[in-house]
């Protein structure tokens, strides 16, 4: 089938897969329209729980793997909404529905460009294309459960929206959970150590905290105090005050190192949810890499999380449509995006693994 064919069938796919609902852990119907696909193609797929995954015809042992992955969840549809955010449509070449965006333009376009290579010998890398569940609430049944099972990846593709420019390198993430202590009291009476009180100091110094490590490609270390919580009655001074502090971690820094630091210095009780969503990053010289930026792409370090932060490997996050649209109301995707999309990843694909 020829290029042209390929991409208006992606097309479709896309449209098919926005008028399922597929919330995160909830994706069984998506993942059925996806295998629909590829036994259309004759294509031999596996699936694990609602992960869908294929190998390219000629798999051998003794080269490396390359990674595509892409998710099918989407986050539920916010209030703002004023269309139906399952009834894909398409107006003024927009291409709107819940997931049309972030990541069904992405998810499609890879497994068009996954289907182009499929059946071609003689690649320098065995392919593997994963549509995994679960990115949208970093559950337990998405790609990280599929590292299990997969054999050793060595580069890896992630599909998200980057106007297809290259994100060769991705935030971390730590959330800690903090505590500013007091002591409580009836508010008739006097108490020198009101924990809400002490609270304005311990916020001026997450306000003014930096970390001394600047990335070249990912800047600072951001950290944002994003909830407060405390009190139940207007007559009672609380015994502690509950913050949630969101850290999105460079390339300086492992989790664990923010997490030392953090608790050593902070002037606060502070906690880790969980360490296991690092940075990624893969190296400007990579083969991967230059392939695009021949093609006149350019590069940059992306702040937001993605399923990069499961994978062990180098890993490049590139995909058609943009950030800014992801998780807002009336989501869309420009059809010519995708077009594009399809284009620029074969040709990436081309000049990589025909070195």
């Amino acid at each position: 089938m020829d290029q042209q064919k390929l991409t208006e069938k992606a097309i479709a796919l896309l449209q098919e897969l926005i008028s399922i609902q597929s919330f995160s852990s909830e994706e069984d119907k998506t993942a059925d329209a996806i295998e629909a696909w590829f036994k259309e193609f004759e294509i031999p797929f596996k699936r694990e729980k609602n992960n869908v995954y294929a190998f390219n015809k000629y798999y051998d042992e003794s080269k490396p793997l390359l990674l595509l992955n892409s998710h099918h969840d989407t986050v539920k549809p916010n209030s703002a909404y004023t269309k139906d955010p399952f009834h894909p449509h398409i107006e003024d070449g927009k291409l709107f529905g819940l997931g049309s965006n972030d990541a069904g333009g992405c998810l499609v376009s890879l497994i068009a460009t996954f289907t182009h290579f499929y059946a071609q010998e003689n690649l320098s890398h065995n392919i593997v294309l994963v549509a995994s569940a679960e990115e949208e609430s970093s559950g337990p049944n998405g790609l990280n459960s599929m590292l299990l099972i997969l054999p050793k990846i060595d580069v890896a593709i992630v599909g998200e929206p980057t106007l297809m420019n290259l994100a060769i390198a991705e935030k971390g993430l730590v959330v800690f959970e903090g505590k500013v202590s007091g002591t409580p009291s009836h508010a008739a009476h006097p108490n020198d150590n009101n924990a809400i009180y002490n609270t304005i100091e311990v916020l001026q110094w997450f306000k003014d905290y930096k970390f001394p490590k600047v990335s070249e490609v990912l800047g600072e270390v951001k950290l944002t105090v994003t909830q407060i919580s405390a009190g139940n009655q207007h007559n009672v001074v609380p015994g502690h005050v509950d913050l949630v502090i969101d850290v999105r971690v460079n390339d300086c820094y492992s989790n664990k190192e923010i997490a030392d630091i953090l608790t050593a210095e902070a002037p606060c009780e502070v906690k880790p949810r969980s360490l296991r969503l690092n940075s990624s990053s893969i190296n400007k010289d990579h083969p991967l890499v230059k392939s695009g930026l021949a093609l006149g792409r350019s590069s940059y370090g992306s702040p937001t999380l993605s399923d990069q932060a499961a994978l062990y490997c180098q890993s490049l996050k590139l995909g058609p449509g943009d950030s800014t649209r992801s998780h807002s109301a009336d989501e869309f995707i420009y059809v010519a995006e995708i077009e594009e999309g399809i284009d620029l990843y074969i040709k990436i694909l081309q000049g990589f693994l025909k070195q």
